[in-house]
């Protein structure tokens, strides 16, 4: 069994909803998700809350296997709700770690997703352990949950600004008791939020705005940096954290994570990935003849890349979009399987043809490799890989699962190396400086550690994302 996301590939990480005031609160985070699935595609849950108590369902796989019923909606009572799409960047892929986590504390019962990455995790976790505190997950997730139940301040929002100010890195999150729906964003903005209103006045949270679409909200505005929302029976209101500062914008939602018709940070996606493909053509154009993407986040830089140049966008790739979280390998070894799975080259597109390949970014390398040897199997006579961001250097502590140092290809090889490893005729790169130009805002409001090694937010020493899985596993 293999993970559906092909082994080249940086993995999504979260997405979270947040829904306050509506009569279907339940219902609007289920299709919420449904949105955000590319986000997480390990697991997924629902909590929701009526005043007096929560209700909560959750499972592994994608949202219609978990809410595979309309009994199960039906279940989650109340006007608030929250969601959360999983992928693992820290704690394994095991039941107990899929969110929202629910616990109860002296505030009564708590419910939380997380999207995002806490670097102070393992320090914190170590004391509280040394304390006495029992963890019920392997997630950095839960260490704030255990933070808000040991404040001693008198307000339940004090006590949930005390945990967020004690933590480190990055969190866009949704929380929720019995009575309000906290939203919050770190103070460098790692992760986009974004913050939309109902019919009605219901308000919603979530990790893209393409959530919003489907549920019909509109968008209000961005989450800012540092900022918690709290609503309540009172309404709205805004609190600003600790430690706001220099913006550290994920560079990578822009570059493959986020859908193409939502708008982060600030601007539309879909115009961000045009103008890298632009930029991409400015700084290495080619002689070819047809353009095509690795579907399906390549897509629009790709259309930007063949408008700039000239020629021909075609679909020289098909995805297929409905593999499962694991699927039944044949007995017989199939050379490749994992990427026939989910590529196949279109014969009649590619043969004879020079074709550009416009991939969004190259991790390890192998899957890229494999699929330009498809390519030139289906009979094209030149194959140009052009990348719409950077190199990828260095890993990431802020929420993006990409693999170590030593297996990223870009960190221990030089263009030409990766071009005779990729097996392509030639190879170009966006530059640091065509990436940052292209993107909304100045350039110093984004992370870009992974291309540079520049890290906002200092870390404790890297830990894996199972590091705290031992004792689990042993006691099951």
């Amino acid at each position: 069994m293999i993970p559906q996301s092909a082994p080249d590939e940086p993995r999504e990480f979260c997405g979270v909803i947040g829904v306050h005031g509506h009569p279907e609160a339940a219902e609007m985070a289920y299709l919420s998700l449904y949105a955000l699935q590319h986000r997480g595609q390990e697991g997924c849950g629902i909590v929701s809350s009526d005043g007096i108590r929560l209700y909560k369902h959750l499972g592994q796989g994608l949202v219609n296997d978990v809410f595979h019923a309309p009994e199960i909606l039906r279940t989650l009572k109340g006007g608030q709700a929250i969601g959360h799409n999983r992928y693992s960047t820290t704690g394994s892929d095991q039941l107990i770690n899929i969110q929202p986590i629910v616990v109860n504390s002296k505030e009564g019962p708590l419910a939380l997703g997380h999207n995002g990455n806490l670097v102070n995790y393992r320090s914190l976790r170590e004391r509280l352990q040394s304390e006495g505190a029992i963890f019920q997950t392997s997630t950095d997730s839960e260490i704030i949950l255990h933070l808000i139940a040991r404040s001693r301040c008198g307000r339940f929002t004090e006590c949930v600004k005390e945990a967020l100010n004690a933590v480190r890195g990055a969190y866009s999150l949704v929380l929720l008791s019995r009575e309000c729906l906290i939203a919050a964003r770190d103070p460098g903005g790692f992760r986009p939020l974004a913050l939309g209103r109902l019919e009605g006045g219901a308000w919603a949270v979530a990790s893209e705005t393409c959530a919003f679409d489907l549920i019909g909200a509109e968008y209000v505005r961005d989450v800012e940096p540092g900022e918690m929302i709290v609503f309540d029976e009172y309404g709205m209101r805004s609190e600003k954290l600790e430690g706001a500062g220099r913006r550290s914008s994920c560079i990578f939602e822009f570059i493959y994570f986020s859908r193409p018709d939502s708008r982060i940070f600030g601007e539309c996606v879909d115009k961000t990935r045009r103008k890298f493909g632009k930029r991409l053509v400015e700084e290495h154009p080619v002689d070819a003849d047809i353009v095509i993407s690795v579907p399906d986040s390549s897509n629009t830089a790709a259309l930007g890349f063949a408008r700039r140049s000239g020629l021909k966008f075609e679909l020289g790739l098909i995805r297929n979009h409905y593999i499962g979280r694991t699927f039944i390998q044949p007995q017989q070894s199939i050379r490749n399987f994992g990427v026939k799975v989910k590529f196949n080259p279109v014969e009649g597109v590619l043969k004879g043809r020079r074709v550009v390949v416009v991939e969004d970014s190259i991790v390890r390398g192998t899957t890229l490799r494999t699929l330009t040897q498809f390519i030139r199997k289906a009979g094209a006579t030149e194959v140009h890989i052009r990348v719409s961001s950077p190199p990828i250097l260095h890993p990431c502590y802020y929420g993006m699962d990409f693999p170590t140092r030593e297996e990223l290809i870009a960190s221990n090889r030089s263009v030409e190396e990766i071009r005779e490893f990729l097996q392509v005729d030639s190879l170009g790169y966006l530059s640091r400086e065509g990436m940052l130009a292209s993107v909304p805002g100045e350039g110093g409001d984004y992370c870009t550690a992974c291309f540079d090694g520049n890290y906002p937010v200092p870390f404790d020493d890297p830990v894996e994302k199972i590091h705290f899985d031992g004792p689990l596993r042993e006691a099951r």
